[in-house]
C-alpha cells in the first residue's frame, strides 16, 4: 500500500502539537511528561499526552491517548506518522505497548521522536516492531 510522506510543514505541525500536548500531561508520580501527535490518512493531526494513575498500571501513554481519542472522535482508520516529544536531552522511543497499538493503525507508519536537545530519531514502526502481530495475522488465520 502506497503511503504519503508528511511534508516539512506537516512535520512542523506534528512537532508543535506533540510539544503542546506534553504540557497537558498528568504525571504526578513519574514527572515524565510525554506528548504525541499522529497524522491520519485524511491529513488531520490528533494530539495526546500521558495520563498517570495512583494505580500505576492504569496510566496511559501519550501515543495511545492520541490513537484512542482519534478513533473515538473521528473514526481513525490509518496513521501515517507519529511524533513523540519528551522534555529530555535525548529523544525517547515509544514503549512496547504503544508500538503494538500504533501497529494496529499503521504498521509502516513513520516515527519521529524529538526532545529538548538537538537529536531526534526518525524511523518506521516496522523497524521498531519487526515481525509484529496485527490484524493481518487474524485474517490469515480466518482464511485457513
Amino acid at each position: 500500500m502506497a503511503q504519503h510522506t508528511p511534508s516539512p510543514a506537516q512535520w512542523a505541525e506534528l512537532e508543535a502539537a506533540a510539544r503542546l500536548a506534553a504540557r497537558h500531561a498528568y504525571v504526578p508520580y513519574s514527572r515524565f511528561a510525554v506528548g504525541a501527535a499522529i497524522l491520519d490518512e485524511q491529513d488531520r493531526i490528533h494530539p495526546g499526552c500521558n495520563v498517570e494513575n495512583a494505580s500505576y498500571g492504569l496510566g496511559n501513554c501519550a501515543e495511545r491517548t492520541a490513537i484512542f481519542s482519534a478513533r473515538a472522535l473521528h473514526g481513525l482508520q490509518q496513521v501515517i506518522a507519529v511524533c513523540i516529544y519528551t522534555p529530555t536531552a535525548t529523544p525517547t522511543s515509544p514503549c512496547g505497548a504503544c508500538r503494538q497499538v500504533l501497529n494496529e493503525f499503521g504498521p509502516h507508519l513513520l516515527v519521529r521522536s524529538i526532545c529538548d536537545g538537538p537529536d531526534r530519531i526518525d524511523t518506521t514502526l516496522d523497524q521498531l516492531l519487526p515481525h509484529a502481530f496485527g490484524p493481518q495475522n487474524l485474517t490469515d488465520a480466518a482464511a485457513s
